[in-house]
């Protein structure tokens, strides 16, 4: 079933971290077996890396903590390496890590480089977004990670059901559009031409960490942009290629957007004031930060609607 959600303060900064766990918690029953969230702050020097050297769920053998200690300790000499500078954050959990790096090369190069690390998954790389997701429900994975002091401009986030994969972090969404820096999408439904666009995107040399479609739909968005397109042109766009039964959030570093399908079966309702925008698979999850009466609408079948910071 999943439930997705999303969230834009149009004219400066929020505690977005927290305002995520309170609507996604508020959708637990949608999706118990992950959650996640892409998490948007103004930019600052250097680029934010999340990357993962092993999942909640991997054997705890004697020596994991050191394994994976080691193991970090590689991606940071590798870093040095290229001349990157690394600055540990705070938001590491056992097996999950987040890092400042300063670095001004090709992103898709530095993720295939670390990931040459044995276990190293990034999960994401930009100068705003961060992606953070984990087994558990909002509250578990947002304690974890220490997400209830973020503070930023905009956010996306997912509960999952597993049906066709693994409870696993690499199953978990939202998905980063490697490599393109500060996209992401969320995503319920199903694209039916899944397996076309795949084979299409790796020929033009994209790979992807996933078998999950929203992965596919991140990437396709962002290859569109990087020709030239705005978010809003790639997305209706996207209405036309992608075929299935879908309603998705995307986001870049200064826009959030939602597209549905023509069929519209997939729910999504929204809240939209002169500066907040919040939407969700559910309204009880809007009204979960939102204290005063408020008027949601549904978008219609085969819309896409994009606000801008």
């Amino acid at each position: 079933m999943c439930g997705i959600a999303g969230v834009i303060h149009r004219d400066g900064e929020a505690d977005i971290g927290q305002e995520m766990v309170q609507m996604l918690q508020a959708m637990k029953h949608r999706g118990p077996d992950s959650t996640g969230y892409a998490l948007y702050a103004p930019p600052t020097e250097g680029i934010v890396i999340r990357f993962k050297l092993a999942d909640a769920n991997d054997a705890r053998d004697f020596e994991f903590g050191e394994r994976l200690e080691r193991h970090r300790n590689e991606v940071e000499a590798r870093l040095g390496k290229i001349g990157a500078t690394v600055e540990r954050m705070e938001g590491d959990t056992e097996y999950a890590f987040r890092a400042r790096v300063r670095y001004t090369g090709d992103i898709k190069a530095l993720a295939d480089y670390l990931e040459d690390v044995p276990g190293c998954e990034v999960l994401s790389i930009g100068t705003s977004l961060e992606i953070v997701k984990d087994i558990g429900d909002a509250e578990t994975v947002a304690g974890m990670y220490h997400l209830g002091g973020f503070r930023g401009t905009h956010a996306i986030g997912h509960v999952r059901m597993a049906t066709e994969s693994d409870v696993d972090i690499s199953g978990a969404h939202p998905y980063w559009a490697y490599p393109f820096s500060d996209v992401a999408v969320v995503h319920n439904g199903q694209l039916t031409n899944y397996f076309h666009w795949k084979r299409r995107l790796e020929r033009s040399g994209h790979r992807f960490q996933s078998e999950c479609d929203s992965e596919i739909i991140a990437v396709y968005l962002a290859e569109k942009m990087a020709a030239g397109a705005s978010l809003e042109s790639a997305m209706k766009q996207s209405l036309d290629d992608l075929d299935g039964v879908f309603t998705y959030v995307a986001v870049t570093s200064d826009s959030l957007g939602v597209a549905k399908d023509e069929m519209a079966a997939k729910p999504l309702v929204l809240f939209e004031s002169e500066n907040l925008v919040v939407l969700a698979s559910e309204e009880m999850a809007i009204r979960a930060i939102i204290d005063h009466e408020i008027d949601t609408y549904d978008p219609y079948e085969g819309q896409v609607l994009v606000w801008s910071r």
